[in-house]
């Protein structure tokens, strides 16, 4: 085995670059190193490598600028992304709040107004998947001859406030 910055036979000094060229190698016609008919310099088998001119596996036009800015734009063979050009979350369908954790199925607002309307017949907890705390604050209001709202109505600005999560433990839905 020879050591690249050794003198080589036949040449005049250590060698630099790639094997097969520098000085004292066969020189094509067109004045490049030749190494048995394959061009060494990236552009494909017989083809001169030229910044901008289409090589071994390019298409012409490929890497250019597209909308006026260099380096983006819809690159040729890769399908055009649609609605946003991310593919869905299957672990967050809903997405995710700013914490990383996904969003539930159910509504904020439509379970905090369930509750402080509905409340005394257990709606909003019948919705958010509670049906335990729906009977319960049925029971609690209808017992006490309806004292017991007082219990759905806090219950529902505390839905509404972000308080109560679903049966999961997922943050409900902004809107």
């Amino acid at each position: 085995m020879t050591e690249p910055n050794q003198p080589q036979p036949g040449w005049g000094g250590p060698q630099y670059g790639a094997p097969g060229t520098g000085p004292g190698q066969p020189q094509d016609p067109g004045g490049q190193a030749y190494s048995g008919g394959y061009d060494q310099s990236g552009g494909g088998y017989g083809q001169q490598a030229q910044y901008g001119a289409p090589g071994y596996g390019q298409q012409p036009g490929y890497g250019q600028p597209v909308g006026g800015q260099p380096g983006y734009g819809q690159q040729p063979g890769y399908p055009v992304p649609v609605g946003g050009g991310y593919p869905p979350d299957q672990d967050a369908p809903y997405g995710r709040n700013a914490y990383g954790e996904p969003y539930s199925d159910k509504s904020k607002l439509v379970a905090g107004l369930l509750e402080i309307f509905l409340g005394s017949f257990g709606v909003g907890r019948f919705y958010l998947g509670y049906p335990g705390l729906a009977i319960a604050q049925i029971a609690v209001t209808w017992l006490t001859c309806g004292i017991g709202h007082i219990w759905p109505l806090i219950d529902g600005i505390m839905i509404l406030t972000g308080k109560v999560r679903d049966p999961y433990g997922r943050p409900l839905q902004e809107s």
